[in-house]
């Protein structure tokens, strides 16, 4: 994936579309809780999110709750470049992905063995867990179970533009209808050439109830946490 993405700078490429083909690729692994490998509803279904933002304009673009589309940050993307709203959902979102190109896929595109087996343990608990927590058998940190969640990158191309991506299935055994921060621009994805790129994960709700990508986004608020965490 580092490969592919590294190529756009070879070639004079923009951090957009290096952020873009990263999480695009993820999307196409099983692995990771995007795209193919989302994790399941409580109700047994796929609904994913994807956020992109550029840092050059301050734009961005997201779709929530989509069921059809193949690559959610494609979608996302789209909604960038091509329309004066900033997120579209469910199934208005996938018309407009279809209106411009994008291709689709049947719900089950997006199941593997392994997510459907998750969500039998989450039900099991009666609880909505982070993706990698829900794949986890044990408390382990080092769990190798526990590292292949919702995805994201941010890039800073060769004219000083940052950008940043995320896309994610959300969390296991969730309720259908329910988003979290990913696909909110200042909470699961930020990027301002003035700051920084991030891209978030973790609960959705507290996440963007605290706007984490907008203080992560803050130049003070960046060098306090860098400071804490003794990197300052």
């Amino acid at each position: 994936m580092s490969l592919r993405a590294s190529r756009y700078w070879a070639q004079g490429g923009s951090a957009l579309d290096a952020v873009t083909e990263a999480v695009r690729l993820l999307e196409e692994c099983p692995l990771f809780n995007a795209g193919k490998g989302a994790v399941f509803t409580h109700q047994g279904t796929h609904e994913l999110d994807a956020c992109i933002m550029d840092g050059r304009t301050l734009g961005a673009g997201a779709v929530a709750g989509v069921t059809r589309v193949r690559n959610p940050v494609l979608a996302a993307r789209a909604v960038l470049e091509h329309s004066e709203h900033v997120l579209f959902i469910g199934e208005g979102a996938e018309q407009f992905a279809e209106a411009h190109g994008l291709e689709t896929v049947t719900p089950d595109y997006f199941s593997t063995p392994e997510r459907w087996e998750q969500l039998q343990r989450a039900l099991n608990s009666d609880t909505a867990v982070l993706d990698h927590d829900g794949a986890a058998h044990s408390d382990d940190p080092l769990d190798p179970d526990r590292k292949f969640g919702t995805v994201g990158a941010v890039a800073l191309d060769l004219e000083g533009n940052l950008a940043a991506a995320t896309s994610t299935g959300g969390m296991t055994n969730k309720q259908a209808g329910r988003v979290g921060d990913s696909p909110l621009p200042g909470a699961g994805c930020y990027a301002s050439n003035d700051s920084v790129a991030v891209s978030c994960t973790g609960t959705g709700g507290s996440l963007y109830a605290d706007a984490g990508g907008l203080r992560c986004g803050s130049a003070d608020a960046l060098r306090r946490a860098l400071t804490a965490a003794g990197h300052g």
